[in-house]
């Protein structure tokens, strides 16, 4: 039997984006973009062959209460420790991602970092700067940006916004503070899923994450 076309091999990412509210279309359209089908993700159960997911930017204690609401939160995670889900989020997606700074929403602390929501003022700070990410200029869009602190040793640094980081990577997680979506360059995208594999518990255990 012929394969069908257009057919990905069995070792490509398969690729969601997390779609209960916030910006997830553009991240559709950048997946795209990179010739990546990505799935809407609204239940527990499209969860169950993903390799990549995508938290975008919205609002994060909205997302964390729907993620609640229509149990995810704890299969996402769950799937995340266990290595088979690597996971990418932008602007309230990092939020979700990183360590609790003691206010809500709740997070997933599958990054070592704590990430401060509205660090840099309200929508009317939003902002758009040219930046080196991972050593070549990019147009970035921040948008009541969110600030990354205390990052752990096992997160590298892509990108920094004078002394703030503003894009991270570690092992299975990597997150922005600003909208690479928004853009035209889908560099951040293809790192994800090139450079970013589901992470190994045990890595996470030595580093307190889980």
């Amino acid at each position: 039997m012929s394969a069908r076309p257009n057919m990905q091999p069995s070792s490509a990412p398969r690729v969601g984006v997390l779609a209960l509210q916030g910006g997830f279309e553009p991240h559709l359209r950048m997946l795209a973009s990179l010739g990546v089908e990505a799935r809407e993700v609204r239940r527990p159960a499209q969860l169950a062959d993903l390799t990549h997911l995508v938290l975008p930017g919205g609002e994060s204690t909205t997302l964390h209460h729907l993620l609640a609401l229509f149990d995810m939160w704890d299969v996402l995670r769950a799937r995340a420790l266990a290595g088979e889900l690597a996971l990418f989020g932008t602007c309230a997606g990092a939020i979700l991602l990183g360590k609790s700074d003691g206010t809500r929403p709740p997070r997933l602390a599958l990054l070592d970092a704590v990430c401060v929501r509205n660090a840099y003022g309200t929508q009317l700070d939003s902002s758009r700067e040219t930046l080196a990410v991972a050593g070549q200029p990019m147009d970035c869009t921040f948008i009541r940006a969110p600030k990354f602190t205390r990052l752990g040793p096992d997160v590298s640094v892509l990108a920094r916004r004078g002394d703030d980081a503003v894009l991270v990577q570690a092992p299975g997680v990597l997150a922005a503070t600003f909208h690479p979506e928004l853009g035209d360059d889908p560099r951040v995208h293809r790192l994800f899923l090139e450079g970013c594999a589901p992470f190994a518990r045990a890595a996470h255990e030595r580093l307190g994450v889980v």
